[in-house]
């Protein structure tokens, strides 16, 4: 082949990919306007990344965790995109030089989501359309436009099995009537415009739907029957860059396996009491805010987060204690757990004498004198302390089964995690951090240590090596609740190794044994690497 045909043949395939590419833009963008209007939870972005998350093994949920912390799902779905652009320009190859595959790919990617969309928990009956839509489209897009690659003739559908041919040497303008690039480009970025204003839309769609009903924002929260006690003046040691002792909503950690945000409207919302107990139990959302609500404060913690990691947060919550609620229920003597269901499908299994003993095991309606924002679980979550919220705190709730750990398994325990999933004790060094550029002199080396359920009776910081030194605790709120702590360091020019490590009330020395989250939380000290400057 010469030279010339060597160029026309990479042009060719060139712009099939540009073809694939701007096919499956519009397909995508066509699906998800579609979703936004019919059938809101099925955008064919959201479904194919929940059916990810939920086949992906534990060392690629860690991972992804690991990487991108809270913003795991932003990049899932950069993920999920990209994996598209490159199957798209595949598809386009293979649609110029081996049709019909280009399409059958298409069709292919469009069916995976409908699959994906019609398994899930509380699938719609038009959930399926969407992705149907984008597979479809996609697939027409990619057949027209391939016929407009400069350079290949225009071969009637009938004939998509022959190949092309042409003489060496002959340029594209004489290659069986072939358009011009100038056109070709015209169409493909018409449809890849086409589909990026379908997407646009149907984020305003979505925006706008979830700005007119302005739910959350109207509801009304009572008065608590029984509010919590205020926190104590000595509990906020006012050391910039230390965690608050209470965390903002926005910036409480958001860990959970739904990419799109369910959107409830509470008088819509029931909880289901069932399973092993003698009397079943249906508690609607008036029911609930009619109740006796009661305040407390408590501190949550995913059991993804790694020694020293950011995933855990304090807040003031609002909620009526679920206890009660079982007592109604009056659960069998051989029930041992309680498997809460989320509207998405998401399941958690939760000792059933973490829902039963004194604790503030919760049914939480409001956070930090809100409503529970959207990401959190409005209209009602749960809230336990001392458990992970693996086993524990399922967002927008709506069933609660009365069963046995023999019985029954969880969303995370099918996954290989453990059933029970009780906090431990850990601590973490929130300053001086590795990029403030610290100075040689008087700083001072402070952190917060949790363990709900149980609380901190001390910390002690390590230098270098040297001995352990006692820190200053603040005032806790409670035992539920984590507590800051901090010491005085007079620090010195050149590399540190500073590290802490808790008491616990009850006596026990946080554990120096380093183990990875998995199965059911991650131990060892807390380590940070210090430059004291001059």
């Amino acid at each position: 082949m010469s030279e010339p045909d060597v160029r026309a043949r990479r042009r060719r395939r060139f712009a099939a990919a540009v073809a694939g590419i701007a096919s499956a833009v519009l397909g995508a963008g066509i699906g998800e306007l579609v979703a936004a209007f019919i059938a809101p939870g099925a955008s064919p972005f959201a479904v194919i990344g929940s059916a990810l998350i939920d086949f992906a093994p534990p060392w690629a949920k860690e991972t992804a965790i690991s990487l991108f912390g809270t913003n795991d799902k932003t990049a899932l779905l950069v993920g999920i995109g990209i994996v598209l652009v490159a199957i798209a320009a595949v598809a386009g190859i293979l649609q110029l030089s081996l049709p019909p595959l280009g399409l059958v790919v298409m069709v292919l990617f469009g069916a995976a989501g409908v699959t994906a969309a019609m398994t899930r928990a509380n699938a719609g009956p038009l959930d399926w359309l969407p992705s149907a839509v984008a597979g479809a489209l996609a697939a027409v897009a990619l057949g027209m436009l391939i016929a407009r690659v400069p350079g290949r003739a225009h071969v009637p559908s009938a004939a998509y099995g022959e190949r092309l041919s042409r003489p060496q040497g002959t340029s594209d303008a004489d290659a069986g009537g072939a358009v011009q690039r100038r056109t070709f480009l015209a169409w493909a970025a018409g449809t890849a415009a086409v589909g990026v204003l379908a997407a646009v839309g149907s984020s305003l769609a979505r925006a706008g739907a979830r700005a007119g009903t302005a739910i959350r924002e109207a509801v009304k929260l009572p008065v608590p029957a029984s509010t919590a006690a205020p926190v104590p003046a000595g509990a906020e040691l006012a050391i910039a860059g230390l965690a608050p002792v209470i965390t903002p909503n926005e910036q409480f950690y958001r860990i959970d396996t739904a990419l799109l945000v369910p959107q409830i409207n509470p008088a819509d919302w029931s909880l289901r009491i069932h399973g092993l107990v003698q009397n079943e139990v249906t508690l609607t959302w008036d029911e609930l805010l009619a109740l006796p609500l009661e305040e407390s404060v408590t501190t949550l913690t995913c059991v993804s987060n790694e020694v020293g990691g950011e995933l855990i947060g304090n807040a003031l919550w609002l909620g009526y204690p679920i206890r009660n609620l079982l007592a109604q229920a009056v659960p069998n003597a051989e029930a041992d757990m309680v498997l809460s269901r989320s509207i998405d499908g998401f399941t958690a299994s939760s000792p059933i004498e973490a829902l039963t003993d004194a604790r503030n095991a919760i049914l939480a309606v409001g956070m930090n004198g809100q409503p529970l924002p959207a990401e959190h679980g409005f209209p009602v979550r749960m809230v336990v302390p001392g458990l992970y919220g693996y086993v524990s705190a399922t967002k927008w709730v709506t069933e609660l089964e009365v069963t046995r750990f023999s019985d029954a398994t969880s969303y995370w325990t099918d996954r290989g995690w453990s059933p029970r999933g009780p906090i431990k004790l850990e601590s973490r060094i929130d300053v001086p951090r590795k990029s403030q550029g610290l100075k040689a002199g008087q700083s001072v080396i402070a952190g917060v240590a949790w363990q709900q359920g149980v609380g901190v009776s001390g910390v002690e910081v390590q230098v270098d090596d040297g001995a352990w030194q006692p820190a200053t605790l603040a005032t806790p709120i409670s035992d539920d609740t984590w507590v800051q702590w901090m010491i005085p360091w007079e620090a010195t020019v050149g590399d540190h190794l500073l590290r802490c490590r808790a008491t616990s009330a009850t006596g026990e020395l946080q554990t120096e044994d380093v183990t990875g989250v998995i199965p059911d939380g991650a131990t060892g000290w807390h380590e940070r690497y210090i430059t004291v400057f001059e």
